[in-house]
């Protein structure tokens, strides 16, 4: 299995969690220049930019430590453009970043892993 197809299976398995828990899904793998989000949903009125992060153990970092800070401005980047691209910003709406972690077979989400700030 590719690393694209097996990427692709972890952010469906995600998303099916992700909706479990009440969040509607808007799109997936948004790319701009500089960088992509794996998921955007909503939770409410919150926009909500999802990092989907594998790995196999934890022998090098869990996956949650892998979304580095540059991931994360890569991250807020294209979520700035995508937002604008709909005429909002980080101003005025309401926006989270979360990260779904799997580690071997634990998932592990955290709601508002970092933010714009």
């Amino acid at each position: 299995m590719s690393q694209r197809a097996k990427g692709a299976g972890y952010e469906a398995k995600a998303r099916y969690y992700l909706e479990r828990q009440g969040l509607t899904f808007i799109a997936a793998n948004v790319a701009v220049r500089g960088g992509e989000i794996d998921l955007i949903m909503r939770d409410g009125q919150t926009w909500v930019f999802i990092e989907v992060r594998y790995r196999r153990s934890a022998a090098f970092g869990d996956a949650a430590a892998s979304v580095t800070y540059r991931k994360q401005q890569r991250l807020l980047h294209v979520a700035a453009v995508w937002l604008a691209g709909r005429g909002a910003s980080f101003d005025t709406s309401s926006c989270r970043f979360d990260v779904l972690a799997i580690t071997g077979n634990q998932l592990e989400w955290i709601p508002n892993a970092f933010n714009a700030d």
